[in-house]
């Protein structure tokens, strides 16, 4: 039997049923991960009240839970890049869940910083992971779609940890946020056991020098799909340790420093506008932008966002879509600057989380197809920690801008969204219907 590339043998293998138990698993535990983030705005209120602190003492919770992430993005998907995705993920949302649980049970402030910051680390770790391997599954002509789609499961998050902020304040339970992180813990214990159930990625075992573990993987997925893989000889190149650092040197370093200033601003506009901009307006008077029910149609909002970026990226391709996302961000922030009243403004913030989160879907689809299988977890952790480090600079930065001019503070968000759609546009490369290194 002549040797195939194992893209070859992906496509033979098709996308059906084993690619959507996929996504619905991966999917559960990114929906997981959203109410773990946006867990923070909900619950600060309640720890101020229990533990006799301000708001901002109390969102020093979020402080401690990005810093976790900005530290497990990068230390995981470097793990799994030299022991794999499966193990790491298993253990990232087994970490997920405890940590996650344990924190309603916290004792004292103290002890809720250690363990939001753990369940920090947790996450930072399983999404970029997540991503890396769901994207070694699939077929060049089918990825897009598919990684977009794992991405729109955030807009589920959203809508779930609003929903149950919703109840929880209306039970008028002492304590509520105990009952929200408990809450949120169990769609990452279940898809802690459900993981159990996801082989290791053909990708990473071809690499990793076992070719007749990937066969039996691609078999599994073929007899899922219920298709037909003809006998094949896949050929195992030379097992390469290669270092981290690789993302950043010889025809990597372009495109990674482009790719990883994209998300560092995108970021920092994200968390600006979703994070710190709503209570500045609830202090001006707009407050149903901070109320459960318009939050709901925010994230709602996402999901056309989702849809069109799913489209966007398999017919017009990965840059194309991610620049288009990107001005149109831009475009949404400025809607504010122009917008006095509070139905206007609630126009512009939907606008902003239709865009914002069709960015991400596509930046989502393209990030981890810029590296070969050896160094893309790597990669995905890399643009991970940047996320992270978007989210810990925004708040206080931002908050510097908008303490001279709350006009000035839009206006940075549009520029950031602008200098990020250069820097895609400098990528050096289109990766639709190409196959991963």
């Amino acid at each position: 039997m002549a040797p195939v590339p194992i893209e070859q043998a992906l496509a033979a293998a098709g996308t059906g049923p084993f690619q959507r138990r996929l996504l619905g698993i991966f999917g559960l535990v990114w929906a997981a991960e959203a109410m773990q983030v946006l867990s923070v705005g909900f619950t600060a209120p309640g720890i101020a009240a229990s533990f006799g602190l301000t708001i901002p003492q109390a969102l020093q919770t979020g402080t401690a839970f990005f810093l976790g992430m900005l530290v497990g993005a990068s230390l995981f998907g470097r793990l799994a890049d030299r022991f794999g995705r499966r193990t790491v993920l298993i253990a990232t949302v087994l970490m997920d869940a405890l940590f996650g649980l344990l924190s309603a049970f916290a004792p004292n402030f103290a002890v809720l910083l250690v363990l939001r910051g753990l369940t920090g680390l947790a996450v930072g770790g399983t999404l970029p992971v997540d991503y890396a391997m769901m994207a070694e599954f699939l077929p060049a002509q089918r990825r897009g779609r598919w990684l977009v789609a794992l991405e729109g499961f955030w807009a589920v998050g959203t809508v779930a940890v609003a929903v149950a902020a919703w109840a929880v304040a209306r039970a008028g339970v002492e304590d509520g946020w105990r009952y929200l992180f408990a809450l949120i813990a169990a769609p990452a214990l279940i898809g802690f056991v459900l993981r159990l159930w996801v082989p290791e990625s053909p990708q990473f075992l071809l690499r990793s020098g076992r070719p007749e573990m990937a066969g039996a993987v691609l078999d599994k997925i073929a007899r899922t799909n219920r298709r037909l893989l003809p006998p094949v000889t896949l050929t195992a190149p030379p097992v390469v340790k290669v270092p981290a650092s690789a993302i950043l040197s010889g025809s990597l370093r372009r495109r990674s420093l482009l790719i990883l200033t994209v998300w560092l601003l995108v970021s920092a506009a994200y968390y600006g506008v979703f994070v710190w901009l709503p209570s500045r307006l609830a202090l001006e008077g707009h407050g149903f932008l901070r109320g459960y029910g318009f939050l709901v149609l925010v994230a709602l909002a996402q999901v056309p966002g989702y849809v069109l970026a799913a489209i966007g990226v398999e017919r017009w391709g990965r840059r194309p879509t991610l620049i288009g996302f990107l001005i149109a961000s831009a475009a949404g922030c400025l809607l504010y600057v122009v917008s006095t009243s509070p139905i206007p403004i609630a126009g512009a913030t939907l606008v902003m989380s239709f865009a914002l989160l069709g960015t991400w879907g596509a930046l989502y689809a393209f990030t981890p197809e810029l590296y070969p299988t050896s160094l893309r977890a790597t990669g995905m952790g890399a643009a991970g920690a940047m996320a992270r480090l978007g989210g810990l600079l925004a708040p206080s930065a931002i908050g510097l801008v908008v303490a001279f001019s709350f006009t000035a503070a839009i206006g940075l968000f549009a520029m950031l969204l602008l200098l990020a759609a250069l820097a895609a546009q400098a990528i050096d490369v289109e990766t639709r219907d190409v196959p991963l290194g």
